[in-house]
């Protein structure tokens, strides 16, 4: 993101309040944004990464993978991020061009069309529970195998399940251990891997190319 100096001191405060932490450099970096994103500390406790998921999201942004998420809120709030530094497609599942599904929602008949069409991509799902687990049949029925899914969907009904069997499929993956979460987590979590992976990876030769 681009920092004013009131991002820097309340990233400070966020520091002074959290104190001690067991996460990695680079996923406290995460949890601080979705702090920063949300003003709720709780997600410290809430935020869960399989093995080497940052180091394979990193990679992907940096390949220019295809971006793909569930809403148009995430779609806008990555979108700076994303346009000044690797510049990444990023295409939404709710604006998907797809035929009429009585048994699935848009975005869930969105996403899957479009996991079709980029079956190693970046997966963002942030609101729509059904989109996670269209995702999930379709990783078990090994017709895609996502280079990373960040999966933040607030939680009510299967959504658990959803994320169980993510878990299970050994696709790296960031989520929530809660039902809490919405699109604003999801973008915050993005923004931070996208810093990650431009400290990493950038160049300033390539900004935006």
């Amino acid at each position: 993101m681009e920092w004013h100096v009131t991002d820097a001191q309340s990233l400070a405060i966020i520091d002074s309040e959290i104190e001690n932490h067991v996460f990695s450099p680079a996923e406290y970096e995460i949890v601080r944004r979705v702090i920063y994103s949300t003003a709720d500390f709780e997600y410290k406790s809430l935020i869960r990464f399989s093995e080497r998921a940052l180091q394979a999201g990193a990679a992907a942004l940096a390949a220019r993978t295809t971006i793909v998420v569930d809403v148009p809120m995430v779609q806008v709030g990555i979108a700076y991020e994303i346009q000044n530094t690797f510049a990444n497609p990023v295409y939404c599942s709710m604006e998907a061009l797809t035929r009429p599904q009585k048994e699935k929602t848009r975005a869930a008949w969105g996403i899957e069309t479009l996991a079709k069409r980029y079956p190693e991509g970046i997966f963002v799902v942030g609101q729509a529970q059904t989109a996670l687990t269209a995702l999930v049949d379709l990783i078990e029925a090994e017709e895609i195998r996502p280079a990373l899914i960040i999966a933040t969907p607030v939680g009510f009904v299967d959504v658990d399940e959803a994320k169980r069997r993510l878990q299970d499929s050994l696709v790296p993956h960031i989520t929530i251990d809660s039902r809490k979460g919405n699109a604003v987590v999801a973008a915050g979590i993005v923004d931070g891997l996208v810093d990650l992976a431009w400290q990493a990876y950038g160049q300033d030769g390539n900004r935006g190319s």
